[in-house]
């Protein structure tokens, strides 16, 4: 069925990927041709990292930084050495629709992208608020707290996105200008997460205190040069086969469940919060 559009050959699209809803790996494929004009600008010149489910999400994956053999030559990489596992590592680097459509027939359900661009890769152009309910806290609280950054984002002047992560938390992002370290962009997390500490007793700023029941958890540790998001856009390995998708303020305080947001709702969703967010790149204020 989609021979005609690419360039990829096509393997075991009859394949369930997910399978309570009974999805297989065609209807995954086709949902990242219907979603690729919103991620691609995002996924634009950024290192990829996957999570392959080949076998299915009930079946163990596997996180994949390496373009893996096989790699077509029309495959753009980006070759980096990476000091945590001490080695070179080919990146993948989905610029167009056949990368994109190549990754799906991979198995690739999740697509984690870096917070900086191959052309200046020791300094993000976007800094992540991970914020991350610990139950019996769940996306209500989440919310709580996400409004409550909003509130603290504005006071600087500063505009900020949000999205579902696809699982249980909520991902906030302010798109910056060039020439901040990741060291800056982490401290100015963290600085803005022991503030709202002061401003609700669920909020945790510390990764000691992240397991902490009832809490919900402002992970600043993501700014780091190589940590990577969930792609907007991109699928969950969750059994209701959700997907991280950017979301209006006015809907954060809705009472939104993160499940309403699947393989089959998000593709009719008209509207796209994010447009304009790479071009509106804000200055900080840090030491």
């Amino acid at each position: 069925m989609f021979k005609k559009l690419t360039k990829v050959e096509f393997t075991n699209l009859d394949k369930i990927l997910y399978p309570e809803l009974r999805v297989t790996k065609a209807q995954v494929i086709e949902y990242y041709i219907r979603m690729a004009p919103r991620m691609l600008n995002m996924l634009s010149n950024r290192p990829v990292v996957l999570t392959r489910f080949p076998e299915g999400i009930e079946k163990e994956g596997f996180y994949e930084k390496d373009a893996p053999m096989g790699t077509p030559s029309w495959v753009e990489t980006y070759r980096r050495y990476a000091e945590t596992s001490q080695r070179e590592i080919n990146y993948i680097v989905c610029n167009d629709l056949d990368t994109l459509i190549w990754l799906a027939n991979l198995a690739a359900i999740e697509i984690h992208v870096t917070l900086s661009k191959t052309d200046a890769f020791e300094n993000p152009d976007l800094v992540l608020f991970d914020i991350d309910p610990e139950p019996p806290a769940d996306y209500p609280e989440a919310a709580q707290v996400a409004l409550l950054l909003k509130e603290k984002l504005d006071s600087f002047g500063l505009r900020s996105y949000a999205k579902t992560s696809g699982k249980k938390g909520l991902h906030i992002i302010v798109p910056i200008i060039d020439g901040y370290s990741f060291a800056q962009t982490r401290e100015f997390v963290h600085q803005i997460a022991k503030h709202l500490t002061t401003q609700s007793e669920i909020v945790v700023s510390e990764f000691t205190e992240s397991k902490t029941p009832g809490t919900v958890f402002i992970d600043y540790r993501q700014n780091s040069q190589g940590r990577t998001m969930i792609c907007p856009y991109s699928l969950r390995a969750a059994p209701q086969a959700t997907a991280s998708t950017p979301l209006d303020w006015g809907d954060v305080k809705k009472q939104l469940k993160p499940t309403e947001f699947t393989i089959s709702t998000v593709v009719k969703i008209k509207e796209n919060p994010w447009k304009g967010l790479l071009d509106n790149r804000q200055k900080l204020e840090v030491g």
